[in-house]
């Protein structure tokens, strides 16, 4: 595994732990108040943090070499993929604010609920498809210095 793929999947890893937790504090409605404030505090700095981050250097360093060598359509799909999980991620940040900061009413937590179902299932459906496509893609497509210039570059963003 190159050092980009390597990269991605540690986060694909932290992603999935984190979605456990926010299935099991709003999806399945386990934990106290303090539980789920503590949970939704993470989804707040995941979300405000880590989606566009990771997100972004996908399209902006990944996608356009997997079009080069002929894997646009791979690209386009993730793209797409992005957009919708951009989308359910905007629509579940104040929610989750208001959860982390326990000012969230029963229908705001019924609708975050929903909405973390949504984000938890897509998102969980792009990590595996970027497991079994994309970094097996990348780890053919990018030779050694390629593969540490990106890798590096990701890490200091």
């Amino acid at each position: 595994m190159g050092q980009v793929s390597h990269a991605l999947d540690t986060e694909h890893q932290a992603t999935l732990a984190l979605l456990g937790q926010v299935e099991g504090a709003f999806v399945r409605g386990r934990g106290d108040p303090d539980e789920r404030a503590r949970v939704a505090a993470a989804l707040v700095r995941f979300l405000a943090d880590e989606v566009d981050r990771h997100f972004g250097f996908e399209e902006r360093d990944l996608f356009p070499r997997l079009v080069d060598a002929g894997d646009g359509d791979l690209a386009a799909l993730l793209t797409e993929e992005h957009v919708a999980i951009r989308a359910v991620a905007s629509e579940i940040m104040p929610l989750a604010r208001a959860a982390s900061a326990r000012t969230i009413d029963a229908s705001g937590l019924e609708a975050l609920r929903r909405g973390a179902t949504e984000f938890s299932e897509r998102l969980t459906a792009h990590i595996g498809k970027e497991t079994m496509a994309l970094q097996p893609t990348l780890d053919a497509l990018l030779d050694d210095e390629t593969d540490r210039t990106l890798a590096f570059a990701y890490a200091t963003a």
